[in-house]
Parts: structure tokens; sequence; C-alpha cells
């Protein structure tokens, strides 16, 4: 786990996964997957949510069914086996492999699941070859984009699915744009949750979003939600990781819907505007005024100089007056 970040592989925290889970709402009889599983994480969140559910032995047997997870490494896939074991799983649907070294076109209608809940790897590269497999618009090494493609192609019509990307695929260009258009032609891309520094650490600081879609009607609209630091807290560690408690606000808000201070509606042609770029930032929270990197560092230097240039000033002063 500890090098999980250099191959874009990101853990991510259970009061992430709850949320997502708890939002995406699975239910018994569905099929539920999770192309990249790592260590089980939705998986097992999953099968607590599903566990209430379960009244006969029949209805326990179906749960046994409905849990599918692929990991091509093989420690997070021993990982994941021995964990749904101990969540009461005899025969862990837990598959060694890489979707992605499958042609794009040989998934088929009896692949769809109903439900998918995943973090893919970003960042990550993919080996030679691998972006071979779909379709000519959609072609990257990037291992987030391809499994982006993957999900909407492993949807069913009327499935539902929640995942987590960085920043960069909200506001990328070329592959990431065709992308996010044919993300919004297939499905209703209806919440952006947006996150804020320092959730996956100390894996990464990357700035990360919660996707949630439905598959078989085309977006018109998306809600933005963002998601703040609890007072007090000015960034997630180790120590203090993101609580389950602080998404009450998002769960609260998510079935009456209303813009607020944290959350705000765009439009489907606004977006065509932007060129699919979905960065969209607070409008609700005064805009940061804050320069560029590159031109707080030439401030700073001009300062300098102009500090240096009033010293010199003082001490010809001091000379000619001690004379």
């Amino acid at each position: 786990m500890q090098s999980a970040g250099s191959s874009g592989e990101y853990y991510t925290p259970r009061a992430v996964t709850q949320f997502m889970v708890d939002i995406v709402n699975p239910q018994l009889g569905e099929k539920i997957l999770d192309p990249a599983c790592g260590t089980g994480g939705f998986l097992t969140c999953s099968i607590d949510h599903l566990k209430q559910q379960v009244k006969t032995p029949k209805q326990r047997a179906k749960l046994q069914t409905a849990i599918k997870g692929i990991e091509k490494k093989p420690l997070p896939h021993l990982l994941c086996t021995t964990n749904l074991m101990l969540n009461g799983f005899d025969v862990p649907a837990v598959q060694r492999d890489n979707y992605l070294s499958k042609p794009y076109g040989d998934w088929l209608a009896k692949d769809r699941v109903d439900v998918i809940l995943t973090n893919p790897p970003f960042g990550g590269v993919e080996e030679d070859g691998t972006e071979t497999n779909f379709p000519q618009k959609f072609r990257t090494k990037e291992t987030a984009d391809l499994f982006l493609a993957l999900i909407i192609r492993l949807l069913k019509t009327g499935g539902r699915a929640a995942l987590v990307l960085p920043d960069g695929t909200l506001f990328g260009e070329g592959v990431k744009t065709r992308l996010k258009e044919e993300l919004l032609n297939k499905c209703n891309l209806h919440t952006i949750v947006r996150l804020p520094n320092g959730v996956f650490s100390p894996y990464t600081s990357i700035k990360t979003n919660l996707l949630f879609f439905d598959k078989g009607t085309p977006t018109k609209e998306i809600w933005y939600y963002e998601h703040l630091y609890p007072p007090g807290v000015k960034s997630y560690n180790k120590s203090k990781p993101i609580h389950i408690k602080e998404f009450e606000a998002e769960k609260k808000w998510w079935n009456n819907r209303s813009e607020n201070r944290y959350a705000w509606k765009v439009e489907r042609a606004e977006i065509e505007k932007r060129n699919y770029n979905l960065d969209i930032k607070n409008p609700f929270v005064e805009a940061d005024t804050l320069a560029s990197p590159k031109e707080l560092l030439k401030q700073f230097k001009d300062s300098e100089k102009q500090i240096a240039k009033i010293q010199d000033k003082i001490i010809k002063l001091l000379s000619k007056a001690l004379k």
C-alpha cells in the first residue's frame, strides 16, 4: 500500500466508499461490480448495505452471487479475496484480471451490470497496446480514462454508477473531452461532489471528485456540491481522515435539491459552450484573487529588490551623517 501511489492506485477512505454506496443504494438482486477493486473496500461496503435486506436463506444465497470484483495485482487481489471471505462469502467472485485488456467491442449485453462503484487508478499509465482495445476516439494510455469508457460500456440501461475521478479529468481536453461528451450523451451525470485536498492523504494531495450517473438518458443538467472541511479542520491526514458524519449535509440535500452556498446547478448548454470542461467553480464563493505561483514569485523578487534599494539608501544616509 505504501508504494500504491506510484502506480496511480489510491485506496479509498472508508467514509467515501460508504457515502457512495449509501447514495447509489444497491438492491438485492442487482449485479454489483468494481472493475478495479483493490482490497475490496467498495465490495465490503456493498455487502454491509445488502445484508440489511437479507431476511431468508434464499436471499442470503442471492447475496453470494451479487458481488463481483476485478483486480490485476496479486497482493490486493489476495487481500480482497480474504476480505470477502471474512464477510461471509464462501467463494468470493474476485477475479485476477485486467478488464482493460479485453477488446471494447467484445463486451456484450450479458456482461452488463446494474451497479458500478469504483475508484479507478488515476495518474497511472497502461502498457503499450492496451489502448488499441478501445475505439480510436478513446485511445489513450491513461488508466482512469480507459476505465471511464469501459464503465459506460458495462452499465445496463437504467444502471447506476459512482466513481472517483481527479480534477484533471474534469478540465482535461482531447480524449478526455470526447469521453465526457460520450458520458453526457449516454448517461445522466446528475451530480458531482467536489472533495477538498487531503482526502486521499498520504497517497496524494490531488483534488478529487465523486461522479454519480445513471445510464440510458442524456444529461440535461449537472448539480455540483462542494464538500467543505468541518470547522477547525484545514486538511485531512492519516491520523485525522474524513469521517462519514461529514456527508450528512449532502445526504439531507440529495432528495430535496436547491441552490445554496455549497450547491449549484449547471445546464447542459453551458457545459457544451465550455467544450465539456466540467471543472466549474462554486459561484457562491468569492473568486480566489490569489495570483499564480509564477506571478507571486515575480512579485516576491520585485519586493526583495525594492527592499534592497531602500536598505542601500538608509546605509548611505547613516554613513553620511556619521562622517
